[in-house]
């Protein structure tokens, strides 16, 4: 077990050291350029915040995103972010995050997302770095406990366990906010660039190991309308991306083939209400993908949906509730496997302005989505079709 850690401890030093370093020029850049200005206090160009979250998961009959059937602790997150106000036009930001979640994560240090951004007018702006990705309503929203209610977001449209793949690109993007007058407002994001991302986590004794992952682009839009009644927002949300994995078998080692995963390609269309203490949403996302292997080609369609609902009855105390669905591929529906059924219900309670916990269970019909690997590496068909999930999360921010 140590040989096997200790890789880990390193990359994770490595990492920090690196991104220490990074914090200290972007601090330094930005007191530079402050400089040249009427000498504001740190507290007008200079924001930093962060978070830190511990769970508990617990599941009966499968595991889902940890070994959680006996009770996981394996779900923790924690961030410090800032953002540097360079000239009235100008700004940056970093975040430096750490995560684990089952076999994901292990507590390595990142920068998470990390731009610079120039703002001509409400109209235009420009930033680069990595940036999260505007697909849907939330996903730019998945590490911030504190704006939403439920622990998990809906797997239908925002999975917990591809969050590598989903939360953010390195590249460019032009964004812009248009009023409408007495039609609302347009909020526009185009966006270019690659997705870079670790290998995903292996068992020891894998048939087939992925040292590599490549993304060639990742490109893709979010029209955003806040129309005339007040609270309604209405979203579409398209993307297109090509990634390839470098494989090799495992015993021995050698260059198996690469997978190549071209087109994807993802639409997300939303709605969100949202009048005093209430807040009603709901989303739909379909995507497609053509994968393959040297000669041999294959393709699926998956799917999918979810509405929620949570409502404020008082300052310390939020309830709400989803229920989302998906399907991995639209043209085989039927079978435990191919389906996933989550009737979800979340309690919030803010403990204090910095503090908050949540309880949430769910009720799933269906497999898809599960791990084999996870789960004694049997096949997700074999597996309990009705299952449990419970999740506790309490979480400090500043």
């Amino acid at each position: 077990m140590g040989v096997l850690q200790a890789p880990c401890v390193s990359a994770g030093r490595i990492g920090a050291i690196r991104l220490a370093a990074c914090l200290l020029i972007l601090l330094g850049a930005a007191r530079v350029c402050r400089a040249q200005s009427d000498a504001p206090s740190m507290g007008e160009w200079l924001q930093v915040h962060g978070f830190v979250s511990q769970g508990f998961i617990l599941t009966t009959h499968n595991n889902y995103l940890a070994r959680a059937r006996h009770g996981s602790t394996e779900f923790s997150e924690l961030g410090v972010n800032l953002t540097a106000l360079l000239t009235d036009k100008a700004t940056m930001g970093v975040q430096a995050f750490s995560r684990d979640l089952g076999p994901e994560g292990n507590y390595q240090i990142k920068a998470d997302w990390y731009y610079l951004d120039y703002r001509l007018a409400d109209e235009l702006g420009f930033r680069a770095g990595r940036i999260k990705l505007p697909v849907g309503l939330y996903n730019e929203v998945q590490d911030v406990d504190v704006a939403r209610v439920p622990v998990l977001l809906p797997h239908g449209v925002y999975a917990a366990n591809r969050r590598q793949y989903l939360l953010a690109h390195t590249g460019a993007e032009l964004y812009g906010y248009v009023d409408l007058a007495l039609a609302g407002a347009l909020e526009y994001r185009l966006y270019g660039g690659t997705i870079y991302t670790d290998p995903p986590t292996q068992p020891p004794g894998a048939p087939l190991l992925v040292p590599e992952i490549r993304s060639p682009y990742v490109a893709g839009a979010r029209l955003l309308w806040e129309t005339p009644l007040e609270g309604l927002r209405l979203a579409g949300s398209g993307q297109a991306a090509h990634i390839d994995l470098v494989t090799y078998t495992n015993s021995p080692p050698q260059p198996f083939g690469l997978w190549v995963w071209h087109p994807i390609l993802v639409g997300v269309v939303s709605a969100e209400y949202s009048s005093d203490d209430l807040l009603l949403a709901a989303e739909y996302r379909r995507g497609y993908v053509k994968v393959r292997l040297g000669s041999i080609e294959g393709s699926a369609m998956d799917e999918g949906a979810y509405a929620m609902l949570s409502w404020r009855l008082a300052e310390w105390f939020q309830p709400g509730a989803h229920y989302s669905l998906y399907f991995p591929d639209t043209k085989y529906r039927k079978g435990r496997e191919r389906q996933q059924h989550d009737l979800a219900a979340t309690l919030r309670f803010d403990i204090n302005p910095h503090s908050l916990l949540k309880l949430e269970g769910h009720y799933m019909v269906g497999t898809a989505g599960l791990s084999p690997e996870l789960n004694d590496d049997r096949p997700i068909a074999t597996l309990t079709r009705r299952w449990l999930a419970f999740f506790a999360k309490a979480t400090m921010y500043f």
